[in-house]
């Protein structure tokens, strides 16, 4: 396929002003991890990944594992901005007998395809499909979505062991590699060094995205991680927690805080602007 980056970034804004809804809705959230994935969402739901949401269920789809699975929102924005379901869903977030719980959930919600929450086991569930996929000789991809936080748990190496080992190159790991988690920095928390150089020892194909809010670097680096015939890929995307929105992408924690209605016009002016000046 062609990329079209004014395309991508017209999606990532109003993936975030997805979230921005949804968020407020239930007047708090995890909004920074939420937003620092905008972009990637919009890549693999503009065009890359072979979905439908006439046939959410179709055979020969393309599986993304929301392993961060706190930062459901960001998935739901995508689907809802791609017509998943309409948009006004969005207001129900985490309500009762909503579509939108605070974690996906496949049973729930259209689009979704694996359930996930505590933290890790996305891994192993997105290896699970992947090699499922591999020997039904299917040729879809399986997209794990990971936070650098998240590589604190023991089961991501387990499945990264398993994973390299039977050369699932149809598995496309992709780090949101924001620096903050729930208690800190992920250096003062438990650092992990080179996300890069660890993911390489457990025999991975790695891709560092300098800028992992950038939608052309995203691009071309899973155009990157498609060519790789030997080993799983990886993508390091090195983004901003809070990205897009300046007030929550200051803050020292944005984890999970308030995201006031008041305050969404302003937010939605930002989004607009920024977008202008990059089509310019």
């Amino acid at each position: 396929m062609e990329f079209d980056k004014k395309q991508a970034d017209r999606l990532a804004a109003q993936i975030r002003k997805n979230i921005l809804r949804a968020i407020s809705a239930e007047g708090k959230g995890h909004i920074g991890g939420s937003l620092s994935i905008a972009d990637v969402f919009a890549v693999l739901y503009g065009g890359v990944m072979n979905v439908d949401p006439r046939d959410p269920g179709k055979k020969d789809r393309d599986y993304i594992v929301m392993s961060k699975g706190h930062c459901g929102p960001a998935m739901y924005a995508a689907l809802a901005a791609r017509d998943f379901f309409p948009e006004e869903t969005l207001d129900t977030l985490n309500k009762g007998n909503t579509i939108l719980p605070s974690h996906t959930d496949r049973l729930k919600t259209p689009g979704v395809d694996v359930s996930t929450g505590s933290l890790g086991q996305g891994a192993s569930l997105a290896a699970g499909v992947a090699f499922a996929d591999k020997i039904d000789g299917k040729k879809s991809y399986t997209y794990l979505i990971l936070g650098d936080g998240e590589l604190d748990e023991g089961q991501v190496w387990e499945a990264a062991l398993f994973a390299a080992h039977r050369k699932l190159t149809n598995l496309i790991t992709i780090v949101d590699a924001n620096g903050k988690q729930l208690d800190g920095t992920t250096d003062s928390v438990c650092s992990l060094g080179s996300i890069e150089d660890k993911f390489c020892s457990f025999g991975y194909h790695a891709i560092s995205v300098e800028n992992g809010n950038d939608t052309a670097q995203i691009y071309e680096a899973v155009c990157q991680a498609k060519e790789e015939r030997e080993k799983p890929s990886v993508l390091v995307l090195h983004t901003v927690k809070g990205a897009g929105i300046d007030y929550y992408a200051g803050m020292e924690n944005c984890h999970s805080t308030t995201v006031k209605k008041e305050d969404i016009p302003e937010f939605y002016k930002e989004l607009d602007e920024k977008l202008a000046h990059k089509e310019v």
